[in-house]
């Protein structure tokens, strides 16, 4: 890893499930109760944390059909989705809880100075509530759900948004995510991109993902721009 791409920036985007929430509990609880009303069997969590990054909709087809590219029956996922989606609203954030430093993190990037914004591929219905219920909605500028823009990750529209709503060049905007899908979107985008190693994304290892840096925590990452600035 070199700290010089890192160098000159203006301003940070986080992915939400699996980088600053473990949402896994409460996702699951929903995919469960959706799976039992239509006379399913339910997963493990660890099903599901391998399901997860792609929005709600491509989760419950994930969950129907047991495939990642799984396509049910229309009128079975409708009401799936329905299912999930009421049982999620209900108790979206009944176990989510921060990952470890992320406050400490989020507070330490503020106070250099640095703009930011949460970009995730979760429903803004869903999205607003758990920021709001763990104090940190007013961390961000600019929080782009999934169904804010015509396209979502791995498209770099939402990234490419914030950077022109920050008026910052890409290269000066980085991203910090847990997933494929959040290297994807940083790398089209042209800017910079960390993981860190814990998250949601089934069995592929960190490593393997390609980020210009993986920090261990949000501190972390406030460090490392602090000392590549």
């Amino acid at each position: 890893m070199s700290a010089a791409v890192f160098a000159g920036t203006a301003a940070v985007g986080f992915d939400l499930d699996g980088t600053l929430l473990d949402t896994l509990p409460d996702i699951a609880a929903a995919g469960n109760v959706m799976l039992a009303a239509l006379g399913r069997p339910v997963v493990d969590e660890e099903v599901v944390r391998g399901f997860i990054g792609d929005g709600v909709a491509t989760l419950a087809r994930r969950l129907l059909t047991g495939r990642h590219d799984g396509e049910p029956e229309p009128a079975l996922f409708e009401r799936a989705l329905h299912l999930f989606e009421t049982h999620y609203a209900a108790h979206v954030s009944v176990h989510s809880r921060p990952f470890p430093g992320v406050a400490e993190g989020l507070a330490a990037l503020a106070e250099a100075g640095l703009r930011m914004a949460c970009i995730t591929n979760k429903p803004e219905r869903f999205t607003l509530p758990l920021l709001e219920a763990h104090g940190l909605r007013g961390c961000f500028e600019v929080v782009l759900s999934g169904d804010s823009l015509p396209r979502k990750k791995p498209d770099p529209l939402p990234l490419l948004h914030c950077c022109e709503t920050f008026g910052v060049a890409p290269g000066r905007f980085v991203y910090l995510g847990d997933s494929p899908n959040d290297v994807a979107a940083a790398r089209a985008a042209g800017c910079p991109v960390a993981c860190v190693p814990y998250g949601y994304r089934g069995k592929l290892d960190v490593r393997d993902l390609g980020a210009d840096a993986i920090v261990p925590d949000v501190p972390a990452l406030a460090r490392l721009l602090s000392g590549a600035r």
